[in-house]
């Protein structure tokens, strides 16, 4: 799978968020060592500390599944002008699950927009 198949699973999954409070509707994609692919959304609550975003939803249902990441993809919204990467919690459920050279490709809503690459190391500040 490429990475911007990948993206495009991330990109669909948008539709199933659970944003009643922001809006900000983001999905997530994770590609296993076996070659699946492993949707995730955002999914808020009213109570912040109990949301959790798509790239958590997306690796904990890997290890769920009983898999392994291979490479993990974003699609939400800009954030200002700015592509939206993983958050720090995102990043550090990413570097224990996936390690530190794990591929991680972001891009924003638009099906045309182009597809960034990075890894989680890079990433982690």
């Amino acid at each position: 799978m490429t990475p911007h198949e990948l993206v495009s699973v991330a990109r669909a999954c948008r539709t199933n968020s659970h944003v009643p409070y922001s809006r900000f509707r983001a999905g997530a994609a994770v590609l296993t060592l076996g070659g699946d692919t492993v949707p995730g959304v955002i999914v808020e609550n009213v109570s912040l500390g109990l949301a959790m975003c798509a790239e958590r939803v997306a690796l904990f249902s890997t290890v769920a599944r009983g898999a392994t990441p291979q490479a993990l993809a974003l699609v939400a919204p800009r954030t200002g002008t700015d592509l939206t990467w993983p958050c720090g919690a995102c990043l550090q459920v990413a570097v224990e699950l996936g390690g530190r050279d794990l591929p991680v490709y972001a891009s924003s809503v638009a099906e045309d927009a182009p597809v960034s690459e990075s890894t989680v190391a890079d990433l982690l500040p």
